[in-house]
């Protein structure tokens, strides 16, 4: 951003990552401001409208961008879809409709993809002790692992897709007369849609959709050698994984899904007329 001119932009991140004092002064220096996660109903909706009045005088009276996931937490198996409740959370605030008061925000769907995403091993460990065990509950220095892993592991190529302004859909929904709860679940599906359409593929996303089939509908898309690099690396990530009766199969299958989910979306996106 500062490259090209522009101004940087505000960055909404949970408070579960702020494992330590230290972590919270950082990402203060880097224009962060916090969303509290797992409280208890009534104070989690007093912070809910905290937060949204926040963004709104960031976005109308700062005059700045802000930078905030479509939902809360990591898609492990990288199904990305946005939760209602950030649309709910951000509409709270304002003063006209549901769609007046998106619109005015002027959401701009952002699709980022990685060619490696080095947390993979990780969330696949995860989701088997969670399996295992279906109260097992992430320590701070695992957050604190994941969130180090995340920003200083090997990701290969990355490409980042700004898409075009929702608003003027927003006002093609307005005109259809949809009810409260029913807009939300549309305006959700439109960033998907937006954000799906938009993924750039790599040559390990044909490779995991093909390996997860056991087919070789892609096998177009990638080369012999892409095939060995890509399964040299899977075999890589699963042998960091070191838990009391690791289920090797299930791990595979889970990161392939990883890899496999971004192209399938696209390809499903891509059938879709909006």
């Amino acid at each position: 951003m500062i490259e090209k001119g522009l101004d940087t932009f505000e960055i909404a991140i949970g408070d579960n990552l702020l494992a330590f004092p230290w972590i919270k002064d950082i990402v203060r220096l880097n224009k962060s401001f916090l969303v509290k996660r797992n409280l208890p109903v009534r104070q989690q909706l007093m912070a809910s409208l905290e937060l949204s009045s926040y963004i709104h005088h960031v976005l109308h009276e700062k005059k700045q961008s802000i930078w905030i996931a479509q939902r809360e937490g990591r898609a492990k198996d990288s199904d990305d879809r946005t939760q209602e409740s950030v649309l709910k959370m951000l509409n709270l605030c304002g003063t006209g409709s549901v769609l007046e008061n998106l619109a005015s925000i002027q959401v701009v769907p952002v699709s980022i993809s990685y060619e490696y995403d080095p947390c993979d091993y990780l969330k696949a460990m995860e989701m088997q002790l969670k399996r295992d065990n279906p109260s097992y509950v992430k320590t701070r220095a695992d957050d604190l692992l994941n969130m180090q892993t995340g920003l200083l592991g090997f990701k290969g190529r990355v490409f980042y897709k700004v898409t075009p302004c929702i608003s003027n859909e927003l006002t093609e929904m307005e005109a259809a007369g949809m009810h409260k709860n029913e807009l939300f679940e549309h305006v959700a599906r439109l960033i998907d849609h937006r954000i799906h359409l938009n993924y750039h593929l790599y040559p390990g996303n044909y490779v995991a959709a093909d390996m997860l089939d056991g087919l070789d509908q892609f096998a177009h898309s990638y080369s012999a050698r892409e095939k060995e690099q890509f399964a040299a690396y899977l075999k890589q990530q699963l042998d960091k994984i070191d838990i009391p009766d690791k289920d090797e199969d299930f791990l595979r299958k889970r990161m392939l899904e990883m890899y496999a989910n971004p192209l399938k979306n696209k390809k499903k996106a891509e059938t879709v007329t909006r």
